[in-house]
């Protein structure tokens, strides 16, 4: 009676989580889907939780107490500037689970070796099912735990340098160490053939050697890796971290776990194969940090930046027609998104057509844009994806836009590290006002050139003071 509770409730959640996904792929469904995750988590956990042959409630309760009050504290403190950093750390902590998990059933695979055929069959839980496995069965079980600390430990120093980057704690820039693509390699390597050396019994030694090993990969590959790939690498860390979920559920039997962690691990793969292609780059050549890319010197750029007043972008908004907004990490760090919604609603209000250009790689984290705008209650029908939007920039008055996603030199500099990456043609544009801090290149440290156009004026500051003060003078 009670397995089969558990198997519906199994059931139940795997749904309800399906529908999570699938609604978070729209923005008015977005609020929804996440109640559909929170509850197919919640029926998920209380399921296993009480299920059959679990013991040690007493730490259980403790362990989900202690987490929700972590959580929870975390959670009210986190702005949503920060989501991509909190994103990034909470991968690592499912790498890190599936290291511990993967280390507890090889240790657990040991003792009941040497117990007999009574105390075996006293066993509950997970320790029974290890007790009743057949020798093929358990070679499986021992390349499942092999892949699932292997997946988990690059997750974990992966998503740890990620955190850093994202959080201004690590230089964004790319960084390897000297052969760093040789490196990873041999690293590859010697995992594999420590894999081979596990499986034929050589023992524990084996899978800590080859922990060390894939911490090391998940760092020097995600240090390789710069600024401007970053969303990519956000996405490809949440496929990581559902793969190591999935390895965690064939290696304790646990059928939702590998649903869940196949959804996860295939949705985050699709999310980032679709971000390469916005970027028109190579998915093999972003996750190995850049292997097989060649740049040679950047592209001179001649003039200079001409700075503009508040007053002079308030007598360009009122004599505007047709504004297009290009949002960037610049509002989301400024917190800004709020006094850019209100300005949106005054220039409505005047008459003004207005409208937001979304690139699929704006900000540090996958849709990072949208939602910093649905929490300003910006209405849905006026934020416009690169694709709807792109040709309309020659039509428009004014265009106050980002950095590196408004960057031409994706079109004209070959040897720029964003060279073929779809860019918003906002130069096209009659006039250009860039809301940036100061002169500096940005978290990708590349140079922009549109900086220097004849139709770009800079308008310095932080983007939050700079769109209140607009507010204070329109009329």
């Amino acid at each position: 009676m009670i397995i089969g509770v558990v198997s519906a409730a199994y059931i139940a959640a795997a749904v309800l989580l399906i529908l999570s996904l699938g609604g978070l792929s729209g923005q008015e469904s977005a609020k929804r889907a996440g109640w559909y995750g929170v509850v197919g988590m919640g029926l998920a956990v209380a399921a296993t939780i009480l299920g059959p042959g679990v013991g040690n409630s007493v730490v259980i309760a403790l362990m989900i107490a202690g987490g929700a009050v972590l959580g929870h504290y975390v959670a009210s403190r986190v702005q949503m500037t920060e989501m991509p950093q909190l994103v990034a750390a909470l991968h690592s902590f499912v790498g890190l689970a599936a290291v511990f998990i993967g280390f507890n059933a090889h240790i657990e695979a040991a003792r009941i070796a040497d117990l007999g055929e009574e105390a075996r069959n006293m066993l509950t839980g997970f320790s029974a099912i290890l007790a009743h496995k057949s020798a093929a069965e358990l070679a499986i079980m021992r390349m499942e735990v092999f892949i699932g600390i292997f997946v988990g430990a690059v997750t974990f120093t992966g998503s740890v340098v990620a955190f850093g980057k994202l959080a201004g704690q690590l230089d964004g820039k790319a960084k390897k160490l000297p052969g760093g693509h040789l490196l990873n390699a041999v690293a590859a390597i010697a995992t594999l053939a420590l894999l081979v050396m596990y499986m034929a019994g050589a023992g524990a030694w084996t899978i800590v050697l080859m922990m060390l090993l894939a911490f090391f990969i998940g760092y020097h590959l995600i240090m390789g890796i710069g600024g401007a790939d970053m969303p990519v690498v956000v996405s490809m860390l949440n496929s990581y971290s559902g793969w190591a979920a999935a390895a965690i559920g064939f290696t304790l039997g646990n059928d939702l776990l590998i649903v869940v962690g196949a959804l996860v691990g295939s949705s985050g793969a699709i999310l980032s194969y679709i971000m390469c292609k916005a970027m028109n780059r190579s998915f093999i050549s972003v996750i190995l940090g850049g292997f097989g890319t060649t740049s040679g010197p950047a592209m001179e750029i001649a003039g200079e930046q001409i700075e503009i007043t508040t007053d002079g972008v308030t007598a360009a908004l009122n004599d505007a027609d047709s504004v297009i907004i290009v949002p960037g990490y610049g509002m989301a760090v400024a917190q800004a998104q709020q006094a850019v919604s209100e300005l949106v609603r005054k220039l409505r209000a005047a008459g003004k057509t207005v409208r937001f250009a979304i690139h699929p790689v704006a900000g540090r984290l996958p849709g990072h844009m949208n939602v910093l705008l649905a929490e300003a209650k910006v209405p849905y029908d006026i934020v416009l994806e690169m694709d709807e939007i792109n040709e309309d920039f020659v039509n428009t008055d004014l265009v106050i836009g980002s950095n590196d996603i408004v960057n031409p030199a994706a079109q004209d500099d070959p040897n720029s590290p964003i060279a073929g990456m779809p860019v918003l043609e906002v130069w096209k544009a009659k006039q250009v006002f860039v809301s940036k801090r100061g002169q500096g290149t940005g978290y990708s440290g590349i140079e922009n050139p549109l900086f220097y156009k004849d139709n770009t004026r800079m308008f310095y500051g932080d983007a939050k003071k700079s769109v209140s003060e607009l507010l204070a003078a329109l009329p």
